[in-house]
């Protein structure tokens, strides 16, 4: 059997360059993005206090302004990323461009990738910044992506980026992302400006992207600037990477099942990426079997069937390759719904590896891995059945060589 990889979770890494060509100038003049690099001095100062291991130049804080970017990057967490970051130094390099993205697409077997963004996401997020700041940048970002993805728009597939600072301006943002041609946006899970995904603001947003079929893709990330799971007791690196992801996912979905969005709209396409999946088989069955039956009067009117019937009908989620339970997800949501996402090119996924899928994968069949690494993504991403075929048959999307084969 073979098939040709749909990468669904690949990112860009932003050039410094792209916010003083892409982003509105009087935004850039009053909130401009820059490094604040690392120097002599400091790293003189960081050895006194904290030892011979602190000898290493330190990669550059992003900053806003005088904001920084990221929460809680404590020098000891940049120690230890500039180690571990000196192995992808490459990778993060073919990030910044569209011809080089696709080069090391190339390398990895991959046909088509759905495009992140890395800082980006922080800096349209970030609770200390007014919306309109927010809202400039997420517009910038946009302009910038169609460029880098219009190198080669078959296969790199541009997922917009979406400010939720103002909820009054969502619908015109995604106005934008269908008129750029594409068919999927990315959120974070978390709250932002105070409002959860099933806020009562939100409800147009979520009736257009139903009515134009755009999937909506969660993402999140450690370190945002915003209210995070886990940053409220902890304030390592080890513990907030441990639950930001697959605890925001969670209570994601919680959200949109219990405020109703998912019964209202049920076309709406969601993802949870890079959190796992082998959370979903417990947290359905808790779903299901202790907190859906308890007091059935104060749900009726949101949740009219079992809330894994609502994550089957219209939730993807995308598997980590070597992760427990995949058989147990299968059984519970079925193949169809499980998407592949090499998080290409950050360092915490630089280890795992496609060279190896059939014997990673050994519990299920090659047709399950075909779905899974190729027609899935199509499934989710596309805007229709027809675009699905089309992409299918096109040997310009899918170069032969890319062919992974199984032994």
């Amino acid at each position: 059997m073979s098939f040709k990889i749909q990468d669904s979770d690949r990112h860009v890494m932003e050039p410094l360059t792209l916010w003083q060509k892409y982003l509105d100038a009087k935004i850039h003049q009053e909130f401009p993005i820059s490094f604040i690099n690392d120097n002599p001095e400091n790293r003189l100062r960081r050895i006194e206090r904290l030892g011979e291991a602190a000898n290493v130049s330190l990669p550059p804080t992003y900053v806003v302004g005088d904001i920084p970017i990221l929460s809680n990057w404590t020098e000891e967490i940049q120690i230890a990323s500039s180690s571990k970051g000196k192995g992808n130094q490459s990778q993060r390099a073919d990030a910044m461009h569209g011809d080089t993205q696709l080069k090391s697409m190339d390398e990895s077997k991959v046909s088509v990738a759905f495009i992140f963004p890395t800082f980006a996401g922080y800096i349209v997020n970030h609770h200390q910044l007014a919306a309109a700041v927010s809202l400039a940048y997420a517009e910038a970002y946009n302009r910038w992506l169609k460029d880098y993805c219009d190198t080669n728009s078959e296969r790199l597939k541009a997922v917009g980026l979406i400010s939720r600072h103002d909820p009054t301006t969502m619908c015109n943002q995604l106005d934008q992302v269908i008129n750029n041609g594409w068919t999927s946006i990315t959120l974070r899970p978390e709250v932002i400006m105070g409002k959860d995904l099933g806020h009562v603001d939100y409800a147009e947003f979520w009736s257009k992207c139903e009515d134009q079929n755009i999937a909506v893709a969660f993402h999140g990330g450690t370190n945002l600037n915003a209210p995070t799971a886990g940053s409220d007791r902890f304030d390592t690196r080890f513990a907030q990477h441990a639950c930001s992801h697959p605890i925001e996912a969670q209570m994601a979905f919680v959200s949109l099942l219990e405020s109703g969005v998912l019964e209202q709209h049920p076309k709406l396409k969601i993802a949870f990426l890079e959190a796992g999946a082998s959370w979903v088989p417990h947290w359905l069955w808790r779903l299901d079997n202790i907190c859906y039956p308890e007091f059935p009067s104060l749900v009726q009117d949101n949740i009219k069937m079992l809330p894994s019937e609502y994550f089957k009908r219209q939730c993807w989620v995308a598997i980590e390759i070597g992760e427990p339970c995949l058989r147990e997800v299968i059984d519970m949501i079925g193949h169809k719904k499980l998407l592949y996402g090499s998080d290409f090119p950050h360092p915490d996924h630089s280890h795992f590896t496609t060279e190896d899928i059939f014997d990673q994968l050994s519990d299920l069949t090659e047709s399950e891995i075909r779905d899974i690494f190729e027609s899935n993504a199509q499934d989710f991403y596309c805007s229709s059945k027809e675009a699905h075929k089309e992409n299918i048959g096109s040997k310009d999307i899918y170069p032969e060589e890319l062919v992974c084969e199984s032994k």
